[in-house]
């Protein structure tokens, strides 16, 4: 099992180690737990090479102590239960001693699979066994279609105890509305857009969804309202067509060309090799960073969830492709309730409320205009990360506006 985790791993990784030189100490370390695991293996092959003929040997002992015993006996005229010891007796007795110990001989010869197959089957009843963290409440309903009515009340969350992640967060969110989650990096931002489709529990407080706590729903019908597009999508080894299938099996040719287009993913997808029908590699390997994100996002508008989500949905993508893409998100976002997590100004700057994490505890919140009128933390934010993001028809302007300190002007 060691060996085949490093060598996957150091296939996965093949252009990291590539890009970093490791390729010598990649090979060090398999060889080193190649090393080891040929080492246990002699072990347990010496131990069955001992263990068989020792087996047999006492096989043989056994057959002549039968054969022997019975020659006496039979030589000596006596009987065995009433019944005459007589030549066919002892034949048939060796028989019985034979067939006896015939299945332990081969288990000796098999022992090596047998410990092999033992310890892989205590791997995987060991996963089995595995109780989940989330689970349904016996007898929960399923939750019906909702407006997307979205609060979060007083939550706190944390991984390791005694180190929460959210500290007493409270927000709402309308139906339709989009919210923008900013932070800097381990605020807390994609926690909480974890929480909605309860892929973690809240320690303390609640997550509502039209006034349904989420815990007291199926986890399915819960899910099968949100759609997902996270920073890195992932991609099945599977066509094009049945990749943006996923989230709804049941879509026509028709609906997932039209979710193509509106994510402005059709255009590359028909220059590949077999359009729709090409089969992507593991991981969608033979597409660009871009090209995966845009196929997320034609998954997504699939789907037609009520409440969506969008975790730095444009990261990856050129300024003329991102420009597509906001295109793409407002007809997506039309309508719906929205969670974005962005560094991007682009797609924050329309959002209904924008809300400021810092060390789990929201700090600000208000609109895009009011939070960089307060100039607190989101100003400070936009200075230092948003700026390089304004639109390229402004950018001269904006630059010419802003003081030599780093500073917005009055």
């Amino acid at each position: 099992g060691g060996v085949n985790a490093d060598l996957q791993e150091n296939i996965a990784g093949v252009r990291e180690a590539q890009a970093f030189t490791r390729e010598s100490e990649n090979i060090a370390r398999f060889r080193e737990a190649n090393a080891a695991n040929r080492d246990a293996n002699i072990r347990a092959v010496a131990f069955t090479s001992a263990l068989a003929p020792a087996l047999e040997a006492l096989g043989y002992i056994s057959i002549v102590i039968v054969a022997g015993v019975g020659g006496i006996l039979m030589l000596r005229n006596q009987e065995l239960g009433g019944t005459a010891i007589s030549l066919g007796l002892i034949i048939t007795f060796i028989s019985y001693t034979q067939q006896f110990n015939m299945p332990i001989q081969l288990i000796a010869t098999l022992w090596t699979n047998v410990q092999s197959a033992i310890a892989g089957a205590e791997r995987i009843f060991e996963f089995i066994d595995v109780e989940p963290d989330v689970t349904d409440k016996p007898g929960a309903p399923d939750l019906t279609t909702i407006e997307g009515r979205v609060e979060l009340r007083d939550v706190w969350m944390s991984y390791n105890e005694g180190e929460p992640v959210l500290q007493g967060v409270s927000l709402t969110a309308e139906p339709g509305q989009t919210i923008a989650i900013v932070g800097p990096t381990g605020a807390g931002k994609t926690t909480i857009i974890n929480l909605l489709p309860r892929f973690y529990d809240v320690d303390a407080g609640a997550v509502l969804i039209d006034g349904h706590d989420v815990r007291d729903v199926t986890r399915h019908s819960l899910r099968r309202q949100i759609g997902l597009v996270l920073q890195d999508s992932f991609l099945f080894s599977d066509t094009v067509m049945n990749n943006i299938r996923y989230g709804r099996p049941d879509a026509t040719d028709e609906d997932v060309i039209e979710a193509a287009k509106l994510a402005h993913a059709d255009e590359f997808i028909t220059r590949l090799p077999d359009s729709y029908q090409t089969v992507l590699g593991e991981r969608g390997s033979g597409l660009s960073q871009g090209q995966r994100q845009l196929l997320s996002i034609a998954r997504a508008a699939l789907a037609n969830p009520r409440l969506l989500i969008l975790d730095e949905a444009t990261s990856s993508v050129d300024t003329r492709t991102e420009r597509l893409i906001q295109q793409a998100l407002e007809k997506l976002l039309k309508g719906r309730t929205s969670f974005v997590i962005a560094h991007r100004l682009s797609t924050i700057r329309n959002a209904d409320q924008v809300f400021v994490i810092q060390d789990g505890k929201i700090i600000e919140q208000g609109t895009h205009e009011t939070l960089l009128a307060a100039k607190g933390a989101y100003y400070d934010l936009y200075m230092s990360q948003f700026r390089r993001d304004v639109p390229e028809t402004n950018g001269l302007q904006a630059a010419a506006a802003a003081p030599s300190s780093g500073q917005i002007g009055d």
